[in-house]
Protein backbone atom coordinates (compact mmCIF):
# COMPACT_ATOMS: atom_id res chain seq x y z
CA UNK A 1 0.00 0.00 0.00
CA UNK A 2 1.48 3.47 -1.05
CA UNK A 3 0.97 7.03 0.62
CA UNK A 4 1.84 9.86 -0.53
CA UNK A 5 4.15 12.38 1.01
CA UNK A 6 2.79 16.11 0.19
CA UNK A 7 6.15 17.98 0.42
CA UNK A 8 8.27 15.30 -1.72
CA UNK A 9 5.86 14.97 -3.95
CA UNK A 10 6.03 11.08 -4.25
CA UNK A 11 4.37 8.09 -3.54
CA UNK A 12 6.23 5.34 -1.02
CA UNK A 13 4.81 2.12 0.63
CA UNK A 14 4.42 3.02 3.82
CA UNK A 15 5.39 -0.41 5.24
CA UNK A 16 8.87 0.18 3.45
CA UNK A 17 9.25 3.32 5.57
CA UNK A 18 8.59 1.79 8.83
CA UNK A 19 10.66 -1.02 8.32
CA UNK A 20 13.73 1.25 7.38
CA UNK A 21 12.79 3.58 10.54
CA UNK A 22 12.17 0.41 12.72
CA UNK A 23 15.93 -0.83 11.15
CA UNK A 24 17.61 2.11 11.72
CA UNK A 25 15.66 2.48 15.24
CA UNK A 26 17.08 -1.27 15.94
CA UNK A 27 20.87 0.21 15.48
CA UNK A 28 20.23 3.12 17.22
CA UNK A 29 18.54 1.38 20.42
CA UNK A 30 21.83 -1.05 20.50
CA UNK A 31 24.57 1.53 20.04
CA UNK A 32 22.73 4.33 22.16
CA UNK A 33 23.26 7.49 19.56
CA UNK A 34 20.74 8.55 16.95
CA UNK A 35 20.73 6.79 13.55
CA UNK A 36 20.60 9.91 11.14
CA UNK A 37 23.55 8.94 9.36
CA UNK A 38 22.38 5.80 8.30
CA UNK A 39 19.07 7.09 7.38
CA UNK A 40 18.95 10.08 5.19
CA UNK A 41 21.39 8.02 2.72
CA UNK A 42 18.91 5.25 2.60
CA UNK A 43 16.22 7.70 1.95
CA UNK A 44 18.23 8.89 -1.21
CA UNK A 45 18.55 5.50 -2.14
CA UNK A 46 14.76 4.93 -2.13
CA UNK A 47 14.01 8.03 -4.08
CA UNK A 48 13.63 11.11 -1.72
CA UNK A 49 15.22 14.08 -2.72
CA UNK A 50 18.15 14.63 -0.37
CA UNK A 51 16.81 18.07 1.10
CA UNK A 52 13.28 16.70 1.89
CA UNK A 53 15.27 13.34 3.47
CA UNK A 54 17.68 16.03 5.70
CA UNK A 55 15.24 18.28 6.44
CA UNK A 56 12.52 15.75 7.68
CA UNK A 57 15.16 13.29 9.22
CA UNK A 58 15.87 15.99 11.87
CA UNK A 59 12.20 15.78 13.52
CA UNK A 60 12.99 11.32 14.41
CA UNK A 61 16.50 12.98 16.18
CA UNK A 62 14.84 15.26 17.92
CA UNK A 63 11.77 12.59 19.47
CA UNK A 64 14.55 9.83 19.59
CA UNK A 65 16.97 12.55 21.64
CA UNK A 66 14.06 13.65 23.71
CA UNK A 67 13.37 9.81 24.92
CA UNK A 68 16.95 9.28 25.58
CA UNK A 69 17.18 12.86 27.37
CA UNK A 70 14.33 12.23 29.83
CA UNK A 71 15.54 8.52 30.34
CA UNK A 72 19.08 9.73 30.91
CA UNK A 73 17.87 12.60 33.49
CA UNK A 74 15.94 10.11 35.93
CA UNK A 75 19.16 8.26 36.05
CA UNK A 76 21.26 11.40 37.05
CA UNK A 77 23.28 11.45 34.30
CA UNK A 78 22.44 14.79 32.37
CA UNK A 79 25.16 17.87 32.92
CA UNK A 80 22.97 20.37 32.44
CA UNK A 81 25.41 23.21 32.43
CA UNK A 82 27.20 21.45 29.69
CA UNK A 83 24.39 20.68 27.95
CA UNK A 84 23.26 24.25 27.60
CA UNK A 85 26.76 25.55 27.08
CA UNK A 86 27.07 23.15 23.98
CA UNK A 87 22.92 23.90 23.07
CA UNK A 88 24.66 27.91 22.81
CA UNK A 89 26.89 26.52 20.45
CA UNK A 90 24.53 24.23 18.39
CA UNK A 91 21.48 26.84 17.93
CA UNK A 92 24.37 29.21 16.39
CA UNK A 93 25.67 26.09 13.97
CA UNK A 94 21.41 25.33 13.22
CA UNK A 95 21.19 28.93 12.04
CA UNK A 96 24.35 28.95 10.16
CA UNK A 97 23.77 25.72 8.78
CA UNK A 98 20.25 26.24 7.42
CA UNK A 99 21.30 29.59 5.79
CA UNK A 100 24.42 26.98 4.00
CA UNK A 101 21.54 24.81 3.04
CA UNK A 102 19.30 27.48 1.29
CA UNK A 103 22.43 28.94 -0.33
CA UNK A 104 23.45 25.49 -2.04
CA UNK A 105 19.45 24.47 -2.81
CA UNK A 106 19.76 27.89 -4.92
CA UNK A 107 23.41 27.11 -6.40
CA UNK A 108 21.49 23.74 -7.11
CA UNK A 109 24.98 22.23 -5.31
CA UNK A 110 22.90 20.67 -2.46
CA UNK A 111 22.62 17.01 -3.56
CA UNK A 112 26.06 17.33 -4.51
CA UNK A 113 27.08 18.52 -0.82
CA UNK A 114 24.71 16.19 0.79
CA UNK A 115 25.63 13.15 -0.94
CA UNK A 116 29.71 13.63 -1.38
CA UNK A 117 29.77 15.29 2.70
CA UNK A 118 27.83 11.34 3.65
CA UNK A 119 30.58 9.55 1.64
CA UNK A 120 34.01 11.40 3.72
CA UNK A 121 31.84 11.10 6.60
CA UNK A 122 30.09 7.46 6.57
CA UNK A 123 34.11 6.26 5.05
CA UNK A 124 35.87 8.14 8.04
CA UNK A 125 33.53 6.97 10.96
CA UNK A 126 32.96 3.51 9.43
CA UNK A 127 36.63 2.96 9.26
CA UNK A 128 37.72 4.28 12.78
CA UNK A 129 34.68 1.95 13.98
CA UNK A 130 36.01 -0.92 11.98
CA UNK A 131 39.72 -0.72 13.07
CA UNK A 132 38.66 0.07 16.66
CA UNK A 133 36.26 -2.97 16.88
CA UNK A 134 38.66 -5.41 15.22
CA UNK A 135 41.81 -4.05 17.66
CA UNK A 136 39.16 -4.91 21.13
CA UNK A 137 38.40 -8.02 19.38
CA UNK A 138 41.97 -9.49 18.53
CA UNK A 139 43.27 -8.33 21.90
CA UNK A 140 40.29 -9.86 23.40
CA UNK A 141 41.04 -13.76 22.02
CA UNK A 142 44.92 -12.87 22.60
CA UNK A 143 43.80 -12.46 26.09
CA UNK A 144 45.37 -8.82 26.09
CA UNK A 145 43.68 -5.43 27.91
CA UNK A 146 43.43 -2.08 26.19
CA UNK A 147 43.85 0.57 28.32
CA UNK A 148 40.96 3.30 28.71
CA UNK A 149 41.29 6.87 28.87
CA UNK A 150 40.13 7.96 32.64
CA UNK A 151 38.07 10.67 32.90
CA UNK A 152 39.37 13.37 34.42
CA UNK A 153 42.85 13.38 32.60
CA UNK A 154 43.87 16.84 31.17
CA UNK A 155 45.03 17.41 27.78
CA UNK A 156 46.06 20.94 26.14
CA UNK A 157 42.12 21.16 25.49
CA UNK A 158 42.18 22.11 29.18
CA UNK A 159 44.57 24.67 28.77
CA UNK A 160 42.56 27.02 26.70
CA UNK A 161 40.69 30.45 28.58
CA UNK A 162 37.80 31.27 29.23
CA UNK A 163 37.43 28.07 31.36
CA UNK A 164 34.46 27.22 33.40
CA UNK A 165 33.65 24.94 36.09
CA UNK A 166 31.03 22.06 35.35
CA UNK A 167 30.34 20.35 38.66
CA UNK A 168 28.21 17.43 37.62
CA UNK A 169 31.18 16.15 35.76
CA UNK A 170 34.00 17.18 37.74
CA UNK A 171 35.71 19.19 35.24
CA UNK A 172 37.24 22.94 35.27
CA UNK A 173 37.63 23.33 31.22
CA UNK A 174 37.29 26.13 28.81
CA UNK A 175 34.26 26.70 27.36
CA UNK A 176 35.33 27.25 23.73
CA UNK A 177 35.85 23.10 22.78
CA UNK A 178 32.61 22.89 24.09
CA UNK A 179 30.65 25.89 22.27
CA UNK A 180 32.66 24.28 19.43
CA UNK A 181 31.50 20.84 19.28
CA UNK A 182 28.02 22.12 19.59
CA UNK A 183 28.56 24.41 16.96
CA UNK A 184 29.86 21.43 14.68
CA UNK A 185 26.87 19.19 15.99
CA UNK A 186 24.65 21.79 14.88
CA UNK A 187 25.28 22.46 11.33
CA UNK A 188 25.55 19.02 10.65
CA UNK A 189 22.56 18.36 12.01
CA UNK A 190 21.05 21.31 9.80
CA UNK A 191 23.00 20.17 6.33
CA UNK A 192 23.43 16.24 6.96
CA UNK A 193 20.67 15.52 8.70
CA UNK A 194 22.56 13.96 11.51
CA UNK A 195 22.37 14.93 14.72
CA UNK A 196 25.74 14.43 15.19
CA UNK A 197 25.68 12.68 18.64
CA UNK A 198 28.21 9.40 17.07
CA UNK A 199 30.62 12.15 16.86
CA UNK A 200 29.94 13.94 20.35
CA UNK A 201 30.01 11.54 22.55
CA UNK A 202 33.26 10.51 21.57
CA UNK A 203 34.74 13.54 21.28
CA UNK A 204 32.88 14.78 25.16
CA UNK A 205 34.43 11.14 26.44
CA UNK A 206 38.28 11.36 24.36
CA UNK A 207 38.71 14.89 24.29
CA UNK A 208 36.49 17.11 27.34
CA UNK A 209 37.68 13.48 29.40
CA UNK A 210 33.68 13.21 30.84
CA UNK A 211 32.33 10.12 32.01
CA UNK A 212 30.52 7.89 29.28
CA UNK A 213 27.44 7.93 31.14
CA UNK A 214 27.13 11.51 31.18
CA UNK A 215 28.08 12.31 27.88
CA UNK A 216 25.63 10.53 26.19
CA UNK A 217 23.03 11.91 28.50
CA UNK A 218 24.44 15.70 27.56
CA UNK A 219 24.59 15.02 24.39
CA UNK A 220 21.04 13.79 23.91
CA UNK A 221 19.88 16.78 25.90
CA UNK A 222 21.65 19.13 23.43
CA UNK A 223 20.82 17.31 20.79
CA UNK A 224 17.16 17.20 21.30
CA UNK A 225 16.85 21.05 21.12
CA UNK A 226 19.07 21.58 18.40
CA UNK A 227 17.46 19.52 16.32
CA UNK A 228 14.28 20.40 16.78
CA UNK A 229 15.28 24.26 16.40
CA UNK A 230 16.54 22.87 12.97
CA UNK A 231 13.34 20.73 11.89
CA UNK A 232 11.48 23.91 12.34
CA UNK A 233 13.97 26.36 10.52
CA UNK A 234 13.58 23.99 7.67
CA UNK A 235 9.97 23.81 7.87
CA UNK A 236 9.85 27.92 7.77
CA UNK A 237 12.60 28.90 5.16
CA UNK A 238 12.94 26.21 2.60
CA UNK A 239 9.67 23.94 3.25
CA UNK A 240 11.24 20.72 3.24
CA UNK A 241 9.98 19.46 6.48
CA UNK A 242 7.69 16.49 5.08
CA UNK A 243 5.18 15.72 8.22
CA UNK A 244 3.91 12.48 6.50
CA UNK A 245 7.39 11.16 5.97
CA UNK A 246 8.35 12.56 9.45
CA UNK A 247 5.85 10.62 11.52
CA UNK A 248 6.24 7.41 9.71
CA UNK A 249 9.83 7.25 10.61
CA UNK A 250 9.17 8.22 14.11
CA UNK A 251 6.37 5.75 14.65
CA UNK A 252 9.33 3.23 13.21
CA UNK A 253 12.10 4.39 15.07
CA UNK A 254 10.69 3.78 18.04
CA UNK A 255 9.23 0.44 18.24
CA UNK A 256 12.77 -0.45 16.21
CA UNK A 257 14.48 0.86 19.06
CA UNK A 258 13.05 -1.00 22.14
CA UNK A 259 14.24 -4.36 20.17
CA UNK A 260 17.48 -2.75 19.50
CA UNK A 261 18.06 -2.20 23.50
CA UNK A 262 16.87 -5.39 24.31
CA UNK A 263 19.20 -7.16 21.70
CA UNK A 264 22.05 -5.01 22.62
CA UNK A 265 22.15 -6.62 26.35
CA UNK A 266 22.89 -10.04 25.42
CA UNK A 267 25.35 -9.09 22.34
CA UNK A 268 28.88 -8.16 22.97
CA UNK A 269 29.62 -4.18 22.52
CA UNK A 270 32.95 -4.91 19.77
CA UNK A 271 31.41 -6.84 17.72
CA UNK A 272 27.68 -4.78 17.44
CA UNK A 273 30.06 -2.20 16.85
CA UNK A 274 32.11 -3.83 13.58
CA UNK A 275 28.35 -5.04 12.00
CA UNK A 276 27.58 -1.28 12.33
CA UNK A 277 30.87 -0.01 10.86
CA UNK A 278 30.21 -2.72 7.83
CA UNK A 279 27.01 -1.13 7.09
CA UNK A 280 28.55 2.56 7.52
CA UNK A 281 31.09 1.23 4.66
CA UNK A 282 28.39 -0.87 2.79
CA UNK A 283 26.33 2.57 2.50
CA UNK A 284 29.74 4.89 1.91
CA UNK A 285 30.62 2.24 -0.93
CA UNK A 286 26.79 2.52 -2.45
CA UNK A 287 26.82 6.27 -2.62
CA UNK A 288 30.37 6.43 -4.08
CA UNK A 289 29.12 4.10 -6.85
CA UNK A 290 26.63 6.67 -7.71
CA UNK A 291 29.20 9.59 -8.08
CA UNK A 292 31.24 6.86 -10.77
CA UNK A 293 28.33 5.45 -12.61
CA UNK A 294 26.81 7.08 -15.69
CA UNK A 295 23.50 8.34 -15.16
CA UNK A 296 20.78 6.86 -17.36
CA UNK A 297 19.65 10.39 -18.77
CA UNK A 298 22.67 12.56 -19.33
CA UNK A 299 20.41 15.51 -20.67
CA UNK A 300 17.15 16.46 -19.19
CA UNK A 301 14.96 18.78 -21.08
CA UNK A 302 12.50 20.74 -19.67
CA UNK A 303 9.60 22.64 -21.70
CA UNK A 304 9.30 26.43 -22.01
CA UNK A 305 6.62 27.59 -19.99
CA UNK A 306 4.34 30.28 -21.60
Amino acid sequence: MEIYLPIAQTSVNWATILGMGAAVGFLAGMLGVGGGFVMTPLLIFYGIPPAIAVATQASPISAASLIGALSQGTRQSVDYKMGFVLLCGGLAGSSLGVYVFNLLQQLGLLDFVVEFGYVVLLTSVGGLMLKESVQVILAARRGEQIAARKPGQHNWIHNLPFKMRFRRSRLYISAIPVLVLGLVVGIMTAILGTGGAFLLIPAEIYLLRMRTDLAIGSSQFQVFFVAAMTTLLHALTDHTVDIVLAFLLIFGGVVGAQFGIRIASRMRGEETRAALALLILGIAIRLLIGFALTPADIYSVVPEQS
